[in-house]
């Protein structure tokens, strides 16, 4: 059987596309090369970010995880927030196994499940960014995505960093946004931040590379808003009727993930 060697236009420009494709993605240096610098938008997405005395904010999250089967399984969350600096935050995020509020005041953190109809209060006196740090470090809390609102972000987001690359332009809900891609040891991230004078951190997309099949947790910024006065009470927790004060070992239950749920493979 007799093959045919020749090559039609179309095939001519598919061809094309897939060694300029290879040509920019076979390695870090030639994406690295085009565009300005990932670290200066970086930083000053920061800049921006902490120089924000208030921000109103709606977000989505998905998260994977990794069935022993090597069946990858996304669990979906939404969420909004509202921040006054330094040292006040309050955050809900509902999805379908549970529904949480965190609301701290600069002294007391105080986190209610209602899905267990139950909430946690501990001191915290300081600063928003502190109550980041000893969530994760006390209560085992992870949080990603929360560096975005420290008031130092770059800080947060650089260390480990051992490569930056700025790999072009991408649109998120109609918004241009330079995209940005890092690599630390254990984690690849991108970051998506919109173009102009507020450049806003439209997408989060963190890949596991010590877990089977990289798992990925993905943040979107929906709706964001600045300036915002917000109301005299809007950081006081009241428990609602019913409530139980529950032991800070709890907050397990107020996860983004179900209970039982695998949270990965070791490769």
């Amino acid at each position: 059987m007799k093959t045919n060697t020749r090559m039609n236009a179309s095939d001519r420009v598919s061809v094309a596309r897939m060694v300029l494709a290879a040509m920019l993605f076979a390695s870090g240096s030639g994406v690295q090369a085009q565009g300005p610098d990932a670290k200066a938008i970086l930083k000053a997405m920061s800049n921006y970010v902490g120089s924000q005395k208030t921000i109103e904010a709606t977000f989505d999250t998905d998260i994977e995880v990794i069935t022993p089967q090597l069946e990858k399984i996304q669990f979906t969350n939404s969420g909004e927030l509202l921040l006054s600096r330094p040292d006040k935050l309050r955050a809900h995020r509902v999805g379908g196994y549970a529904d949480v509020a965190l609301v701290f005041d600069g002294k007391t953190a105080s986190i209610y499940g209602k899905n267990i109809n139950g909430y946690v209060q501990f001191n915290a006196p300081g600063s928003v960014d502190q109550l980041i740090a000893a969530l994760r470090a006390g209560h085992g809390v992870a949080l990603p995505g929360a560096d975005l609102l420290q008031s130092n972000a770059y800080d947060a987001l650089v260390a480990g960093v051992m490569e930056a690359k700025h790999i072009g332009r991408g649109v998120i809900d109609g918004r241009e946004c330079e995209h940005l891609a890092f690599r630390n040891a254990e984690t690849d991230w991108q970051l998506w931040v919109e173009v102009g004078e507020q450049p806003i951190p439209r997408k989060m997309v963190i890949t596991s590379k010590t877990l089977n099949s990289a798992p990925q947790y993905t943040l979107r910024i929906k709706s964001w808003k600045t300036g915002i006065k917000p109301a005299a009470d809007a950081f006081t927790f009241v428990p609602p009727t019913g409530a139980t004060q529950i032991k800070p070992e709890a907050l397990i239950e107020l996860d983004e993930l179900p209970q039982g749920a695998p949270t990965g493979v070791q490769p």
